[in-house]
């Protein structure tokens, strides 16, 4: 779901749903405009306004776990690089070709950042092309003692876990808010604008502030969205762990 759509959605649904209650509401019946009626409709709003702070704290709360989880695992997978390049060093001269292949693989997921969704537009990841690159250099090492083969087994298990831990790290890096709790935020907050613009005055302060506050709470759901999805927008998961594992190896 786009992050960005969303923001503007609630936005124009916010300041729509204000702007026109406020020019309706003179217009109503006066029975519609009592006192009793606007003490009615503010508990009602109240009620949705609970609501709506607890699932937007549970919205955050759950982006905030995304985040973390996958800050942690790209950590891991960093330091799994540098020790599978550790390991290779150690093998000697017959591994030396499969560490230049890996050393070009981080220069190049340095240099172009993981997005997570090469598969979904019918690409192919060029990460896991030079990934894969590896994996073909090990197969063609030829241990030459019972010592060295014990080594390559060692150095496979490394490798096929960095497999895992990568497509760990992209199969859990597309967000995990539902869409129709956000759709349910993006009503409950429309219909709490309405009641805002309920008898509120007619002036340009009051439209002001509605247009204001709106914007204010699109950006917060887009900030949310945005850092459950920890590859994307301003909000992303950070490359040093990357940089520092491709400086270590070039030591």
């Amino acid at each position: 779901m786009n992050s960005l759509v969303i923001p503007l959605a609630i936005f124009v649904c916010l300041v729509a749903a204000s702007l026109l209650m406020m020019h309706w509401c003179p217009r109503l019946p006066a029975h519609h405009r009592d006192d009793d009626t606007n003490t009615v409709v503010r508990l009602v709003a109240n009620i949705f306004v609970v609501m709506t702070s607890l699932v937007f704290g549970l919205m955050i709360n759950s982006a905030k776990n995304t985040f973390e989880s996958i800050d942690a695992s790209f950590h891991g997978y960093a330091t799994s690089l540098i020790i599978f390049d550790r390991t290779l060093r150690s093998y000697g001269d017959a591994a030396q070709d499969t560490r230049g292949r890996l050393l070009t693989y981080v220069e190049r997921a340095v240099e172009t950042p993981y997005r997570g969704d090469e598969a979904l537009q019918h690409r192919n990841s060029e990460a896991a092309q030079y990934l894969d690159n590896i994996g073909k250099s090990l197969t063609g090492i030829k241990p030459p003692d019972r010592f060295h083969e014990t080594m390559l087994q060692d150095i496979r298990q490394q490798y096929h876990s960095l497999i895992e831990q990568r497509w760990r790290i992209v199969e859990q890096s597309e967000g995990a808010i539902p869409g129709p709790l956000i759709g349910m935020l993006v009503a409950w907050l429309t219909l709490i604008f309405a009641s805002f613009g309920y008898r509120a005055p007619r002036n340009s302060m009051v439209v002001g502030m509605f247009v204001a506050s709106s914007l204010l709470i699109a950006a917060s759901v887009y900030l949310v969205l945005d850092m459950d999805i920890p590859f994307h927008g301003p909000i992303q998961i950070s490359d040093e762990p990357l940089r520092r594992a491709l400086a270590v190896m070039q030591l």
